[in-house]
């Protein structure tokens, strides 16, 4: 059973009697005490999807729920749903597009590494890879010699994401980006 201090996001955890996923931590280390790290997590019930924040001790321990993992490709969009489909036995999971907001401006058609997340046999979120490739669609013109300075500026991805991208970078290029922090990479390989 791991610590407070060991969950990271998208762990699914059992707490009051319920299975919840873990979308957000903040930790705040409080001043004059002699102890401790807070977490302050944002959970999200499996079953019916309602949100609690609740705040755990860094000692606090927190029994981890059985989970599931599976690879999967984005297959199409139905009305306000991604559906996904299984890699190995052509599974559909359906996915409401406001439980996964964060993840999916990062998904189109040929991203590849998804994993969905099942607890029960129940779709209930998606894990994405480290980096993607995404091809811009939009940003300025591309300034020549603009790779020798360290400036950016923000370019528009096929998914809609806007990121900051060096000022030689134009539009059309596919690039890499990290999407633990939403950062630029470098171009992706052709």
């Amino acid at each position: 059973m791991p610590k407070a201090s060991e969950i990271k996001k998208n762990s699914a955890i059992e707490f009051n009697n319920s299975v919840y996923i873990i979308r957000d931590i903040e930790r705040s280390v409080p001043q004059g005490r002699a102890g401790g790290s807070i977490y302050r997590m944002r959970m999200y019930d499996v079953v019916n999807g309602s949100k609690i924040d609740e705040t755990f001790k860094d000692s606090d321990m927190l029994p981890l729920a059985d989970l599931t993992r599976r690879n999967v490709m984005f297959s199409y969009l139905d009305g306000d749903e991604l559906v996904f489909m299984d890699n190995e036995d052509y599974t559909p999971y359906n996915l409401n597009k406001e439980s996964i907001a964060d993840e999916v401006l990062f998904i189109d058609e040929n991203t590849q590494g998804l994993q969905v997340v099942l607890v029960d046999d129940s779709p209930v979120a998606i894990e994405l890879p480290s980096s993607i490739e995404l091809e811009i669609t939009e940003t300025d013109p591309s300034i020549k010699g603009g790779s020798a300075t360290a400036r950016t500026k923000p370019a528009t991805l096929s998914t809609g994401l806007v990121v900051q991208v060096p000022e030689h970078i134009s539009t059309g290029d596919k690039i890499k980006i990290n999407t633990a922090e939403c950062k630029f990479m470098g171009r992706a390989d052709k």
